[in-house]
């Protein structure tokens, strides 16, 4: 199968947008299948595609006002160009929302079937960064997202959310997590006295440092005696949160096994931000063996068994969180169990797994194409 994946964002990219567009693309290679992405330019000088399992095509683009980090795609007969060139059988829109739009419609004047992934809170992005209002953020996604032929959902709680808003043709894809990578076993007792040298409790969030993410709620986490908050990630509310987490250790990016001891080497991961479509951190933390504490909304729902892998709190409740954190930190035999109930809990969701679902996604789309034409 000729696959073409037209993602908002790739590596070197740290997001899951990225992240999943790569794993994508690694497992289409490993089947035997044929990816190609289609992706913004990163910028100049930073990163390369030299790790990519297959190759890349980048499209000019310009940084996000507000959030430099993210790039947006500026028009191009890239895309349609890359869709033609590849002789694509399926096309895969990665949270589409700009260059992905015009994915879609280049796969439409070509005839070519396309799955669209939603992945993002587009809405709340669109609302929080580019000044446009969240029921017009909605009418962009609705359009995108109707004229595929199936759209993908990364949780319960965004399905619900895509078929509200009049999405058709929706299925549930959860994402996959590394367990090899992430586990347990890769705690470091060094780093901890590092992070902790009087052997506080480490409460530690992974993730952006973005408005949305709403990690000031940890301030009443800091404090608490006997707790060291560690915060993991950058963007534009890292200045911020410097002064509004007193006593935290902001590490900035983290990646790869050096993350993944982080991850392992925590007592504590607790997500705050209300938004969030899946919450892959939440899941790198299961399968480290470290508790969650996270918002009872969205992705988290589904991943966090609330008094067996974790504990869910109400939204935007920073005394709830604090309160939350408190009660793990006081009972270690709670946070071993919880710990050891989320790895299992993940074990299996590896991304070979949820891959071949997605290529199971993309056969079924083809044959029903097939049916149409045939008829």
């Amino acid at each position: 199968m000729r696959v073409v994946i037209v993602t908002e964002s790739f590596p070197p990219d740290v997001n899951g947008v990225a992240h999943c567009a790569l794993q994508t693309a690694r497992h289409l290679v490993d089947r035997g299948h044929l990816p190609l992405v289609v992706a913004p330019a990163t910028a100049a000088g930073i990163g390369s595609d030299v790790e990519a399992p297959c190759p890349v095509v980048r499209v000019p683009s310009l940084p996000l006002p507000g959030y430099p980090q993210v790039r947006v795609a500026l028009p191009s007969r890239r895309v349609a160009a890359a869709l033609t060139g590849h002789r694509a059988d399926m096309v895969h829109l990665a949270s589409p929302f700009v260059l992905g739009v015009r994915g879609m419609a280049a796969a439409a004047r070509l005839g070519i079937p396309a799955v669209a992934v939603y992945q993002t809170d587009l809405a709340g992005y669109a609302r929080t960064y580019m000044g446009v209002g969240e029921a017009a953020a909605w009418r962009r996604i609705r359009s995108v997202h109707a004229a595929a032929h199936l759209t993908l959902a990364p949780s319960s709680a965004a399905l619900r959310d895509l078929e509200t808003h009049g999405i058709p043709r929706v299925k549930l894809w959860a994402r996959g997590v590394d367990t090899v990578r992430f586990r347990p076993d890769h705690r470091d007792e060094a780093l901890r006295r590092e992070l902790a040298p009087n052997g506080e409790a480490i409460v530690g969030y992974v993730g952006r440092l973005a408005p949305e993410k709403q990690v000031e709620l940890l301030a009443g986490v800091c404090g608490l005696e006997g707790v060291r908050v560690v915060v993991v990630g950058d963007g534009p509310s890292q200045g911020q949160l410097t002064e509004a987490l007193p006593g935290a250790v902001l590490l900035g990016r983290r990646t790869g096994d050096d993350l993944a001891r982080l991850f392992a080497s925590l007592d504590v991961f607790v997500h705050t931000g209300p938004f969030e479509t899946f919450c892959q951190t939440a899941q790198e933390a299961m399968a480290s063996g470290v508790p969650v504490v996270a918002p009872a909304a969205g992705g988290p729902l589904d991943l966090v068994a609330h008094g067996r892998t974790g504990l869910l709190v109400p939204p935007r409740d920073a005394a709830a969180v604090r309160d939350a954190v408190r009660s793990l930190v006081a009972d270690p035999g709670r946070r071993s169990a919880y710990g050891a109930a989320g790895r299992a809990m993940v074990e299996g969701r590896t991304w070979a797994a949820v891959g071949d679902q997605l290529i199971g996604h993309y056969t079924d789309v083809l044959a029903e194409r097939r049916l149409v034409v045939a008829a």
